[in-house]
């Protein structure tokens, strides 16, 4: 029986849910998610609960916040003027911007005030401070990949958040 070991591309089914029994992210009705072990690719706490699975093996687990997208910090909180902004723009409480990574990409961040001088958003992940329980099955487990990898490896084809890394409900680092 093949077990999942670092270096293998694995494919998974996933069900991720809150505490609340909120679903924020599902495989079902699409590709399983197809990532390489330990190419640093999904969250830590998801990728030592693959470690050492078998093909077909299902399990649960759930990840506290240090184990997924880690505690909301306020540091993670960034002031504009509201001249800093763009005149076609006009962001309110609750929306959703994308900003600019260090690497170039897109960031989603929170509008949490916003006045006439200026706007405040939240960079922390959508599902920081969350505890986040998964349902996993493990369909395939192979050396060389067996989907068109875009993206940031696999994540964008249909896996752990909303079509692509760095989305909200990713399990992709």
């Amino acid at each position: 029986m093949q077990n999942v070991e670092n270096g293998k591309f694995v494919l998974v089914h996933y069900t991720g849910t809150l505490g609340s029994g909120e679903v924020f992210d599902s495989s079902k009705g699409r590709l399983p998610l197809e990532v390489q072990m330990g190419a640093g690719q999904l969250i830590s706490g998801f990728e030592k609960a693959l470690d050492g699975m078998e093909l077909n093996e299902s399990k649960t687990f759930t990840l506290q916040p240090e184990e997924a997208y880690g505690e909301k910090s306020d540091e993670l909180h960034r002031a504009f003027e509201r001249s800093q902004i763009p005149p076609n723009l006009d962001p309110k409480v609750g929306d959703t911007v994308a900003m600019q990574g260090p690497g170039g990409q897109p960031v989603p961040a929170k509008v949490i005030e916003a006045d006439e001088q200026k706007v405040v958003i939240d960079l922390n992940h959508p599902l920081a401070g969350e505890a986040l329980t998964f349902e996993i099955q493990v369909v395939g487990i192979n050396d060389a990949p067996t989907q068109a990898q875009e993206g940031c490896g696999g994540c964008s084809s249909g896996g752990c958040g909303d079509g692509g890394c760095g989305e909200p409900g990713s399990c992709c680092s």
